[in-house]
Formats: C-alpha cells, structure tokens, sequence
C-alpha cells in the first residue's frame, strides 16, 4: 500500500511538537532496501488516483479545507513535486501559488496578508510553493531585508534579534492555529536535498538548453549561504512544526522518492479525516425519484417524442 510504513518509514520524515532538530540528522537520499524508481512510479500512480477520489468527497463534504506547503533550498525539485503529485487531483478544486520577493504594495501590509489571499476555501486544496515561512528563512539569513517591511520600532538590524524571531515564529503558530480550528488541515513539506546533489541539478540547467530558464546567478550567491540556510531552516522547523500543522522533512536527492513520500503523507492524512459524501434524507430520496419520473416522462427535445417505427412514412397509392 501506498502508506505502508514498513516501506516508507513515514515517522522518520515527522518533525515532533517541541523538539530541537538538526537538519544534518535527516537523510537527504532514500535509504532503504524495499523500493526502486520504477516501483514507486507506480505506487505513486496509484496514489494519485486514490487522492483524486479523495477530492471528490472532500469538495462535496464542503467542511475541510486543505493547506500544503512547499519550502526547500533551489533545486530541491518542489515544481517537479507538484506537477507529478497534484495532476491526478482536478484542477478546478486545487489553486497553486508560487511566493517571489514581495513588491512594493505587498511589503505594505502585513507579512501574511499576499498569503491569506491564496487560503483555501472549504473543499478545495491549495498548494503553497513557498510561503509565510520565507520570512523566518531568507529574512532570517539577510535581516536587512526586514527594514523594507517598515515595522514600527525596527529601524536598524541590530533591532533585528532572538526576541524579534521568538515573536514571529509565535504568530506563525497562532496563524497556523487559526487556520486548524476554522477547518484547515495544515502539511508542511520541507524537501531536503544535499549541496552535492544541488550542485549536479544546477549543472544540468546550466548544460541543458531546456533547463537555462530555470538558473539564476541569484540562485548561485544564494548556495554561499548554504551552511546559514540549514540553521535558519532547523530552528524555524522546530519552533512551527505542531500537532495541527506538521512538518515533515523529506529527503530529496531521489526525486522519484520524494514524490512518493509526499504522496503517502497525504494519503495517511486524508485517511484521519471523517469526510463522506452528504448523507440523502429519505424525504430527498423521495424528492429524487419524483425528479426521476418527471424527467422519464419528457418527450424529446423536437417535443414531438420518440418516433415509432414506420411513424412519419407515408404510403403512397397508385
């Protein structure tokens, strides 16, 4: 099965409620014995098609909403995660968002408001490729970068201090936990990848035409931060990762794994969930074979009804 966590192992990817974790402590490439690139495709096409039925009734239960989100270093395979994981899912029940910078008209409201403009509404899944968490991250390794959100009282980076990242990560959980109890069930993917693999993935997009697109020198500066990105990753990690809005650290380096492990995780969080179609009352049933009889009834759409054989043929006499 899809789930199964004897193949999986999913607990080893949880980040538990009020631990201190190290990134260095999670393996970054698939470890076990029990599963090979071509079995996980179709383990994972499989669990595509079960998540799609999942969908469905999530929408008509119409009381659910779901939130998942996608942090990772560049070229850590989050596009590919949600391109394979998310197709089987119908496209009119699932919003994906991807996080730049903030402009100007986004740095003037509050660091969570361009993201509660991509919440889910009940029924429908959105998919968040970055998120609120850039704030504790990227911020976290250039505090300059605060000074353009013009927070009273913070107007220099010395300002900028454990108290001021204690705060955040406090309205994170807060926000989080809003979420949760208003009928959002909240996943957090981190997918973890190696610096040697980055380096192998920035390589090809560099030698590969198809791929130039996606590199950036931008990206290249970014990797010089590697070491400050997986101690602003660790602590955030551990500071957010609660019983109703989880983090689950995924090893990225095989990409084929990552999109299975993701998927299991969903599954397995799906399953917790009492979600059905809306039960019929006997007086609907009713109601619905009255619908049933009327719409027997009708004739055709000419008005005329069906023609019976030979009906419309004339005889012509000699």
């Amino acid at each position: 099965m899809l789930t199964d966590e004897k193949i999986i192992q999913l607990k080893k990817f949880t980040v538990k409620p009020g631990k201190n974790i190290k990134l260095k402590d999670f393996d970054t490439e698939y470890t076990g014995k029990s599963l090979n690139k071509a079995d996980s495709e179709l383990l994972l096409d499989n669990g595509r098609k079960h998540l799609a039925e999942v969908q469905d009734e999530l929408y008509a239960h119409n009381r659910y909403s779901v939130l998942i989100i996608f942090q990772a270093m560049d070229a850590a395979g989050k596009d590919g995660a949600v391109k394979h994981i998310m197709s089987g899912f119908n496209p009119l029940g699932v919003k994906v968002s991807s996080f730049k910078a903030p402009n100007s008209a986004e740095l003037d409201h509050d660091y969570f408001w361009r993201h509660q403009l991509a919440l889910p509404a009940r029924g429908e899944i959105a998919i968040h490729n970055r998120s609120h968490y850039e704030n504790v991250l990227v911020t976290k390794v250039h505090p300059e970068w605060i000074l353009n959100e013009h927070i009273p009282g913070i107007d220099t980076v010395k300002k900028i201090d454990d108290k001021f990242w204690q705060q955040r990560y406090k309205q994170i959980r807060r926000f989080e936990k809003n979420l949760s109890d208003n009928g959002t069930i909240i996943l957090k993917f981190f997918l973890h990848v190696s610096k040697k693999e980055q380096k192998k993935r920035f390589l090809e997009r560099i030698d590969d035409p198809s791929k130039n697109w996606k590199f950036s020198l931008g990206d290249l500066k970014e990797r010089a931060f590697w070491d400050d990105y997986q101690k602003v990753y660790s602590e955030a990690l551990s500071a957010t990762s609660t019983d109703y809005a989880p983090w689950f650290v995924i090893p990225a380096d095989d990409k084929w794994f990552a999109r299975l492990a993701i998927a299991a995780i969903i599954t397995r969080q799906f399953a917790k969930l009492d979600i059905n179609y809306p039960r019929v009352s006997q007086a609907q049933k009713e109601e619905l074979q009255k619908a049933k009889l009327q719409l027997m009834s009708e004739k055709d759409g000419n008005g005329k009804g069906k023609k019976s054989k030979g009906e419309g043929k004339t005889k012509s006499k000699k």
